[in-house]
């Protein structure tokens, strides 16, 4: 994570800062529902992507294909999360300032903490979480349901994968938004991005980049 404390995640400024803090970090985690998974293996680190679930209560649920490099040593250990947000390069042209350096500004939140392998009840209820979690971003679409499927073909295809929940010991996030600079360009920057259509950088530069 950047090491800049500029660049740390904005707080509120009332007397709920770690409350406000916490949700905007759930609300991320529920909005990308996707992450990447790092952990140590014999065979050295590996990485697996998917999607991720957070129990509100200080855990992070996803599943592994039994195939998968980590399904067999990341029970019981460390392991990271990193959730990727919007990013965006940034061109020194559009601060209006002499001397300024290309950069690229981004969201990202890693979580670290212990691993333990769910059963295999734990597992459903995170699938049925995970499928009504999404469902519901595609309303007015019906939403999905598992008992659309034949019940032997589903219970198929969850002895195919493991499920797996962290306890968050670290949030660490990041929100590089050009907080170091003047917010008048700042918001000249925000501008210039808007109009290449990265418009969720330039969204998040221009509301949650004040110092």
């Amino acid at each position: 994570m950047h090491p800049n404390p500029a660049f740390r995640w904005p707080k509120s400024a009332n007397d709920h800062q770690d409350a406000d803090e916490r949700a905007a970090l759930e609300a991320m985690i529920a909005e990308i529902g996707f992450g990447m998974i790092f952990a140590e293996t014999p065979d050295g680190p590996r990485v697996a992507h998917v999607p991720v679930f957070s129990t509100g209560y200080g855990a992070l649920q996803f599943h592994l294909s039994r195939g998968n490099a980590l399904t067999r040593h990341i029970a019981r250990n460390k392991a990271l999360c990193v959730i990727n947000g919007p990013d965006a390069y940034i061109s020194p042209d559009w601060y209006g300032l002499d001397d300024q350096v290309p950069t690229w500004n981004y969201l990202t939140l890693e979580l670290e903490g212990k691993v333990r392998q769910m059963e295999r009840e734990g597992l459903i209820s995170l699938l049925d979480d995970l499928t009504a979690q999404n469902e519901a971003k595609l309303l007015p679409k019906t939403p999905w349901r598992r008992d659309k499927m034949d019940a032997a073909k589903f219970d198929k295809m969850v002895d195919a994968i493991v499920g797996f929940e962290m306890e968050i010991l670290a949030w660490r996030p990041t929100a590089k938004l050009g907080q170091n600079k003047p917010a008048a360009v700042r918001k000249m920057a925000a501008a210039a991005l808007d109009a290449t259509g990265r418009r969720a950088m330039a969204h998040l530069m221009q509301e949650f980049g004040e110092t």
